[in-house]
């Protein structure tokens, strides 16, 4: 009997499960060493996270106080700026602050406006400008002075027994209040050796309307004959000035001072 031959076996065909197990294995070594290492890559616990977060609010919370703004001199207790000045407490308990007064504000108003022909020491310009250190005018009674702060001088003035031709007033009803003129004068009555009363905005603003006619400036001749007294409704010479709104009443002693 004739066998039939067996055909050839083919090599490099088929699988060879034993050979596929071992490239598994390969593999599985090839992957392992590259996978990443783990070591130092945990996630942070909430506690440090949260203790983080305290340490940076409170920081802030530091340097927002106690940094100065960031100035320069914030932290210097030498270049901190000056502390302010707080007034007492008033009766209803609030705290108000410190307000000048009339002769402090006067000061102010004379340095601005009056100062450059009167001069800082009240002695004027020899010739020019006649002092008010002295002077019967400044010394003398409030309306003849407030005459002229209002409407102003022109022409020739004797002052202290000196003769000023060219002196020239002008006049500051259309530039200062009633508030300003008032205080003015009652610095300039008070100040150089003057010991003349203080002069009240409501003296101020009664002798502007008596003036309200009156569109030219004053002479000297204008000046001497008008009475030579107070306005009405002044404090007595060394006295307080009254505060607005409370003017002393012709006639009426004043109120001590308490």
């Amino acid at each position: 009997m004739n066998e039939e031959p067996k055909p050839p076996a083919r090599i490099g065909q088929g699988m060879d499960y034993g050979e596929q197990s071992d490239v598994q294995q390969v593999h599985a070594a090839v992957q392992r060493e590259k996978r990443e290492p783990r070591v130092g890559a945990e996630p942070l616990s909430i506690w440090l996270i949260a203790i983080y977060g305290l340490a940076v609010f409170f920081g802030g919370a530091y340097l927002g106080r106690y940094s100065g703004n960031f100035m320069s001199g914030g932290l210097d207790p030498m270049g901190a700026p000056p502390t302010t000045k707080k007034a007492a407490a008033g009766p209803g308990g609030g705290e108000q602050a410190a307000e000048l007064s009339p002769r402090d504000r006067g000061k102010k108003i004379f340095a601005a406006n009056c100062q450059t022909c009167h001069q800082a020491n009240g002695l004027g310009v020899a010739g020019q400008y006649p002092p008010l250190a002295g002077s019967e005018f400044t010394n003398g009674g409030s309306r003849r002075m407030g005459m002229i702060v209002l409407k102003g001088l022109q022409g020739p003035v004797k002052v202290k027994g000196q003769q000023y031709g060219t002196a020239v007033m002008q006049p500051w009803d259309k530039t200062l209040t009633d508030q300003k003129i008032a205080d003015v004068m009652t610095y300039e009555r008070s100040d150089w050796g003057n010991s003349a009363s203080p002069v009240t905005v409501e003296q101020i603003a009664a002798l502007r309307k008596e003036l309200a006619n009156h569109p030219e400036s004053f002479t000297e001749h204008d000046i001497l004959a008008a009475p030579d007294e107070d306005l009405p409704g002044g404090a007595p010479p060394g006295g307080a000035a009254p505060k607005p709104g409370e003017a002393a009443k012709p006639g009426e002693p004043p109120k001590p001072q308490g």
